[in-house]
């Protein structure tokens, strides 16, 4: 049945596959990191759409699941796009915990010609793949965050959420040498001062347990 279309009023215009089924990515709604791949079939999609949780067909076992139900890192839906095609979808989401089975983030976590193990399932390997140019401030976010649990001696994170004020000083500071830069030195300049201050306003954001993502969505909320 090539061309089966869900029969709930907006879903029909998904094209299912002969097997009933339609690709789906799980993208996180944060980050824009991709997750996983895994497939839905309609009663899928339609227990997706009304519980707001993520709801995936087992190929393998021939039945509908809960992504998390087991491990308990639960998906919660935030958007649900269609291709141009309408046969492949990817689903925007909030992840509880990793959306990997073997525990790490993403599925994701190899790079094609890199040091890792080729083998299902086998371990990452520390520092592959390097983060793609969108997901630095995610990483880097993360990244911060360990240094605040860990609290590593000499780490210079930690000497300024230590004392709030300098963060905010340093915030400044960085601006005006990013305008300095704009103003009179290379792109490549201007680059490592933007980074600068991006680095120092996550460190900010931490500090006042404010997710970058707030942000992101107030400019988002800014264009309507």
């Amino acid at each position: 049945m090539t061309g089966e279309r869900a029969a709930d009023a907006g879903e029909d215009a998904i094209r299912f596959d002969a097997n009933g089924i339609v690709p789906c990515v799980l993208q996180d709604w944060r980050t824009g990191e991709v997750l996983t791949l895994a497939y839905m079939n309609a009663d899928a999609l339609r227990r997706t759409r009304e519980t707001g949780e993520i709801h995936l067909f087992s190929r393998s076992r021939g039945e509908l699941w809960r992504k998390g139900e087991t491990s308990g890192n639960l998906q919660r839906l935030r958007q649900l796009r269609y291709d141009c095609d309408c046969d492949a979808l990817v689903a925007l989401v909030e992840p509880a915990g990793p959306a990997c089975h073997t525990g790490e983030r993403s599925c994701f976590y190899r790079e094609l010609g890199g040091a890792a193990d080729t083998a299902p399932e086998a371990d990452a390997v520390e520092g592959e793949p390097a983060p793609a140019a969108h997901e630095a401030l995610a990483e880097l976010a993360r990244t911060l965050g360990r240094r605040r649990r860990e609290r590593p001696d000499g780490s210079y994170t930690m000497e300024l959420l230590a004392d709030p004020g300098r963060i905010g000083d340093k915030v400044r500071e960085e601006a005006d040498e990013v305008a300095r830069a704009a103003a009179a030195e290379s792109d490549r300049r201007v680059a490592a001062e933007a980074a600068d201050l991006l680095y120092h306003l996550e460190v900010l954001l931490l500090s006042r347990e404010v997710p970058l993502a707030a942000a992101l969505e107030e400019l988002n909320g800014r264009r309507r």
